[in-house]
């Protein structure tokens, strides 16, 4: 039997009070996630090290508060997140990694155009991968009681990662939510889908692109991501049309969509796959079906605007079209979606947080009160829904 050492003695002391909870003293904190560590077979000594210049980052927290970002619209995000610039060096990066994208879709199924997306949004090609430290990041983050159950995990995959030599808790740098290399992978992520995409016997994905798209790959397989699929296809729509049909909860097959009038912009319609429509910023706006490829881009980033930039962006970088913009209505700004939020929880609609952002449970309850109100039912608020209600 290993003899117990007093450091293991003090974590096992105070784990049954602290190994669930977040918040309250972030020493005392630390010092559960240690007793929890060391609990689930991990050395103490490991435990100690890891663990020994763990500090809280208040910039972290000012960060997860910050999004505001996610506030603007498709339309305007998009513009600002895909510039000509960025068009052109992810066309050069399709070719300059050619052979290391048709493995990945060999392996996985993943079409370049969807990691060269991310890849872009979320380091601009690797050029700036975030300084934060990951360690006290993803302890911040635990600790902070906002979304404890997704970084606690975290917390004890980069510990293995630490064992394992792939991770330094005082170097290790990425983004402010834990997330590290080109394309931005939390350690539980690296732990399960890390590859070795060059060959060199290690993955690494802050300094190796093959390593990093290969990774990203395999992480989407084991989303769900269906090999030789669309994830999303721009169409236009006829003039009459029932827009309460619009929304990603209305899936149809493909075919029932083209008996409706929905026509692809460019291309063909995928007949033999089901698809819901989205109209992200209302009728007089862009059109797209949305494939079940879609749905794993949610599983990546709960972003509705951001999951909508990065799927179109992917497909431009196959070689569609730039989108259709329309003339959409004038939209709300975050203050109005704020009060927006408040009016629908008082009519007892789940619009999760009030946050001035449009996600989907906004959108939803959007779409019901305009069908309610005798509205075109496109789950975009206006001006005019705020007034009517």
């Amino acid at each position: 039997m290993r003899p117990t050492t007093p450091l293991m003695a003090l974590c096992i002391a105070v784990l049954p009070s602290l190994s669930l909870a977040c918040g309250g003293s972030f020493s005392g904190f630390v010092d559960g996630l240690k007793g929890e560590a060391i609990a689930n077979g991990h050395n103490a000594s490991n435990v100690q090290r890891f663990f020994a210049n763990i500090r809280q980052d208040p910039k972290v927290l000012k960060a997860d508060r910050a999004q505001g970002v996610f506030q603007r619209p498709f339309l305007d995000f998009s513009k600002r997140l895909i510039s000509v610039d960025r068009v052109k060096r992810g066309q050069s990066n399709a070719q300059k990694y050619d052979a290391v994208f048709d493995r990945i879709e060999k392996t996985y199924g993943v079409d370049r155009g969807v990691l060269l997306a991310f890849w872009a949004f979320e380091t601009d090609y690797g050029g700036f991968q975030g300084d934060f430290n990951t360690a006290n990041a993803l302890v911040t983050l635990a600790h902070d009681c906002r979304r404890p159950e997704l970084f606690r995990p975290q917390v004890f995959a980069a510990l293995e990662l630490f064992e394992q030599g792939d991770f330094d808790p005082n170097t290790t740098t990425g983004a402010w939510a834990g997330e590290i290399g080109m394309v931005q992978m939390l350690p539980r992520d690296i732990l399960e889908n890390g590859v070795d995409g060059d060959g060199d016997g290690k993955v690494s994905l802050k300094t190796s692109a093959a390593d990093a798209l290969t990774s990203g790959g395999s992480m989407l397989k084991s989303l769900g991501w269906r090999a030789g699929e669309p994830w999303i296809q721009e169409v236009r729509l006829p003039q009459q049309f029932d827009w309460s049909q619009s929304g990603l909860k209305v899936v149809k097959p493909t075919s029932e969509w083209a008996s409706l009038g929905v026509k692809p912009r460019n291309g063909s319609l995928q007949s033999r796959l089901p698809a819901a429509l989205i109209l992200p910023q209302g009728h007089k706006g862009p059109a797209f079906l949305a494939y079940p490829n879609f749905n794993v881009y949610f599983e990546w980033n709960q972003s509705f605007t951001y999951v909508m930039t990065a799927a179109y962006f992917a497909t431009r970088l196959q070689g569609a079209p730039v989108y259709d913009a329309g003339n959409p209505d004038i939209g709300l700004t975050g203050a109005q979606t704020k009060e927006l939020q408040r009016k629908l929880q008082a009519r007892g609609y789940d619009v999760g947080k009030v946050d001035g952002i449009l996600g989907a449970k906004t959108r939803a309850a959007v779409q019901s009160e305009q069908k309610r109100l005798g509205l075109p039912a496109d789950a975009w608020p206006t001006p005019a829904l705020l007034s009517k209600l």
